[in-house]
């Protein structure tokens, strides 16, 4: 039997409950708990296996201190709706890379620096950072282009 992937929607869904869970500081079980779940069954929802129900997600909306419609932001695009924004405000990344624990702990500590010319230079160095690792990994570790694998 085949095993069938998460609907986009629902993972993104997912990821977003996620999301403001650790915002929050708040673990899988006491949301569980809030909902009358275990924590296995949150996991299901966070990973997009399981789909939320209406009730149930105004449910989590209010236990996490949200409108429904939070879980919905930069939600992927379907067939049926109009195309996202031309200028890419809201890519999918972004929300993928602030549901992990690395992203959301990089945020915080970002909003706790109160001098907008630190945050600069902070920002100036993580881009310096990433274009040296472009440029090495183009490079290969000898110093010469690598060759693309067939």
């Amino acid at each position: 039997m085949v095993k069938k992937a998460p609907n986009p929607i629902d993972r993104h869904v997912g990821s977003r409950v996620r999301m403001r869970r650790l915002m929050l500081g708040m673990s899988q079980e006491k949301l569980g708990d809030g909902l009358g779940l275990t924590f296995q069954q949150v996991q299901k929802y966070e990973k997009g296996t399981n789909r939320i129900g209406a009730s149930r997600l105004q449910h989590i909306a209010r236990l996490l201190q949200v409108p429904v419609s939070f879980f919905f932001d930069g939600a992927p695009q379907t067939h049926e709706q109009p195309e996202a924004s031309a200028d890419g405000s809201s890519p999918a990344y972004v929300f993928d890379f602030l549901a992990t624990s690395e992203g959301l702990t990089l945020i915080k500590a970002f909003m706790r620096i109160h001098s907008a010319r630190m945050r600069r230079r902070i920002v100036e160095l993580v881009e310096e950072i990433a274009t040296s690792d472009k440029r090495e990994e183009l490079l290969g570790q000898n110093g010469c282009p690598t060759q693309p694998t067939p």
